[in-house]
């Protein structure tokens, strides 16, 4: 029953796809909408990011010193395409997914040897990293929706974070609220954030970088 619904709804999302920019592919949203209705405390959207969400979370990278990125919730690859653009030929970017669908959509779908999803949770991503002999992280980027999480597993994907991102990481998260924004000052460092309204739905964005102590140097828009 629910998979019929989440079919139903996801077929009537794509009808109304005229209202989203032309880089919306029917395959990807589909199969986001159907997610977001079989599993909603999991997927953070019902709908793709905006590439000025995408645009705007990622300009801060200094890409040239990224060798190792992580994304926690790639779903179906938005955020994934452009990181894999701008990050060098030597790098790695490794993607951790809850759901299998989303995995099987990455996999299928992108052919870059520098790219590898998993079928994990973002809590476990330093066993992950120490199964393939994997540096530590230059960059997190999380789309995780922190506000449905339960604390017990946001403060496990925190801690996990802090121990694999490097002296001098950035942690980047989008989110529909502001659940983050404590976590990240808290287990990460001082924070920079904006907001995008471009995006369904708005989002704010988090820059939190590691290493230089746990205070807030405010937002800026």
């Amino acid at each position: 029953m629910i998979k019929a619904r989440a079919d139903g709804i996801a077929d009537r999302a794509i009808s109304k796809a005229t209202a989203f920019p032309s880089s919306v592919q029917t395959p990807s949203l589909r199969l986001t909408v159907k997610t977001f209705i079989e599993y909603p405390t999991m997927v953070g959207s019902a709908f793709p990011a905006s590439h000025w969400l995408v645009d705007r979370m990622l300009a801060p990278i200094d890409w040239q010193r990224i060798q190792l990125f992580v994304e926690f919730g790639p779903g179906t690859g938005a955020f994934t395409r452009a990181v894999l653009v701008s990050l060098p030929p030597s790098a790695v970017l490794l993607a951790l997914d809850t759901s299998e669908a989303f995995v099987d959509h990455l996999r299928a779908s992108i052919d870059d040897p520098r790219f590898e999803a998993v079928c994990e949770s973002a809590a476990n991503v330093a066993a992950v990293l120490r199964e393939r002999g994997l540096p530590s992280a230059d960059c997190i980027l999380s789309g995780l929706p922190f506000s449905t999480l339960e604390r017990y597993e946001a403060d496990r994907t925190m801690r996990a974070s802090r121990a694999i991102l490097a002296s001098n990481g950035m942690f980047c998260a989008y989110q529909m609220r502001r659940t983050i924004k404590p976590l990240l000052e808290t287990y990460i460092g001082p924070i920079h954030s904006a907001f995008e309204w471009r995006n369904i739905p708005p989002c704010h964005l988090y820059w939190a970088e590691a290493g230089l102590g746990n205070q807030t140097v405010g937002d800026h828009r």
